[in-house]
């Protein structure tokens, strides 16, 4: 009887142990705001309204950003590999080795370190922790953070010999294996409860033909072999990730959601929403001031507006959404881009350089936070960087995340003031791998930005305030300045053991 008695108080003990926790747990959960990530793929800073274009249209987008806080100056790297990479980690480029899209790597082993494809489980993904918080997580779009032979990366002796490749857009054998082996490289091993559509591929054309196709990947039916229905409803796939999105939203809308939203729009290959739009962009007036529209690329401006319009009409599904269920209020919305304008697509005559280059186009992307009666409409121009977004949404969930992170959060803006040491703080890029011009570091502090081209450590100096064009270099004029710099960004290598590619000429 006693040992019954001793058990009863045990099983009465663990149940108020249980409500307990489920109070605090509930009390906690409403202090968790909702977060809604938007990556779009390839957008450059001036493809928006609220950043200078009046040939694209995006009155949603620009109604959030002016209701929320513009960053004038948000960096990504120069493709999305190690944009995304860093994003997910909060890590710089050397640290997963993802340097860049492996199949557009240009010369021999000497000139480069071949960049890695799959991100390893060992470094920590934002999504993880935030599912350990509590968050009902969703990963939508394109992935990008596994390669179609993980299995053989992670059995190379690095740095490799030879760069990675990838099987032909047709070619679905490598399907079978990732499905059952490599879990672990997918949303679903990172946290995610669903992966709609991420795979290894940078874009949607999984298909005969890949860009040369007739639905380029963006129109169904979309041969994804990670989006769940072969007949869907939505017959676009930006249509088609949004409503998964609101019905994953509606799902989960009574816990704190995070939904990761990262669109394959407005990357190659360009198909135009519809032939209603295309007419519409063909028959609207250029923008000479920033090349949208003019000359004889005007029909792929069209093509790329119409996927832009596209793109801003779905951005207000989901604001219609969150407002017709009492939801806006408690969810902040993150906008970006991965990487400056694939200069194929657009056209910004305000920057030098497009995705690939070192340079302001190629890295500086548009980017803003809204979040009603939290965050303080306002243009910034404290300079942010991919690797600050993880530390921001642990700092938003209320996580004492103690892992290696490389940036800071940026939540210290939402009211309305600066951060003197935020905006002051050097930023960093380390470019081991080529593709449109050579390896090189990158330093930008105080509006000064200095590239240090690692084969023979040239200098090139930009006051990004003066001269956001980067027309002229300063290295001779400034050369303090640029010496400081440089020894700034050599240190950073050195205490950070940053590898530099065999043909270097640098100590460090």
């Amino acid at each position: 009887m006693a040992k019954n008695i001793c058990s009863m108080r045990q099983l009465i003990l663990r149940l108020f142990v249980i409500i307990l926790c489920g109070v605090s747990w509930a009390g906690a959960k409403t202090d968790k705001p909702n977060i809604v990530f938007i990556l779009v793929d390839d957008l450059g800073y001036a493809d928006v309204g609220f950043n200078g274009s009046v040939y694209y249209e995006t009155p949603n987008i620009d109604k959030l950003a002016g209701e929320g806080l513009v960053f004038e100056y948000a960096y990504m790297y120069p493709t999305c590999s190690p944009s995304r990479a860093a994003l997910a980690t909060g890590k710089q480029s050397f640290r997963t080795g993802v340097y860049t899209v492996p199949v557009l790597e240009r010369g021999s082993d000497q000139e480069n370190i071949f960049s890695r494809w799959t991100v390893g489980t060992e470094h920590t993904m934002y999504s993880e922790p935030l599912a350990e918080a509590g968050y009902q997580a969703i990963h939508l779009g394109k992935w990008h953070l596994v390669g179609p032979y993980p299995e053989k990366e992670m059995q190379y002796s690095w740095p490799i010999k030879k760069k990675l490749r990838q099987p032909a857009t047709s070619d679905f054998s490598w399907v079978p294996y990732h499905k059952q082996h490599c879990k672990q490289y997918y949303p679903e091993g990172r946290g995610y409860l669903k992966n709609i559509g991420g795979t290894y591929r940078g874009d949607p054309a999984l298909e005969v033909g890949g860009y040369q196709s007739k639905t380029g990947g963006y129109f169904a039916p979309f041969n994804n072999p990670f989006l769940p229905e072969k007949n869907p409803e939505d017959k676009w796939l930006t249509d088609y990730l949004t409503t998964k999105a609101i019905k994953f939203m509606e799902a989960n809308k009574e816990s704190p959601f995070f939904i990761n939203l990262h669109y394959y729009t407005v990357h190659r290959p360009l198909r135009a929403r519809s032939d209603t739009l295309r007419k519409k962009y063909m028959d609207k007036p250029s923008d000479p001031k920033l090349g949208q529209g003019c000359g004889e690329r005007k029909p792929r401006y069209a093509e790329y507006a119409s996927m832009i319009e596209s793109l801003d009409d779905n951005i207000g599904r989901i604001v219609k959404f969150l407002e017709q269920n009492n939801l806006r209020k408690n969810t902040l919305i993150i906008f970006t881009s991965d990487n400056g304008h694939n200069e194929k697509c657009s056209i910004n005559h305000q920057m030098r350089g497009s995705k690939g280059h070192i340079y302001e186009g190629g890295i500086r992307v548009p980017a803003f936070v809204n979040w009603p009666g939290k965050v303080k409409s306002r243009r910034t121009e404290t300079p942010i960087m991919a690797v600050d977004f993880f530390p921001t949404f642990m700092d938003l969930a209320g996580i004492d995340y103690q892992g290696v992170m490389d940036g800071q959060s940026f939540a210290c803006l939402f009211d309305g003031t600066e951060d003197k040491a935020l905006r002051e703080r050097p930023i960093y890029w380390h470019l081991a791998s080529q593709w449109k011009h050579g390896t090189c570091s990158v330093i930008r502090q105080h509006h000064m930005k200095l590239i240090q081209l690692l084969t023979d450590g040239r200098l090139e100096l930009y006051d990004l305030k003066k001269d956001p064009k980067e027309s002229h270099n300063l290295i001779n004029e400034l050369p303090e300045t640029g010496q400081q710099l440089c020894r700034k960004l050599m240190e950073w290598r050195k205490e950070n053991d940053v590898s530099l590619p065999p043909n270097s000429s640098l100590p460090y």
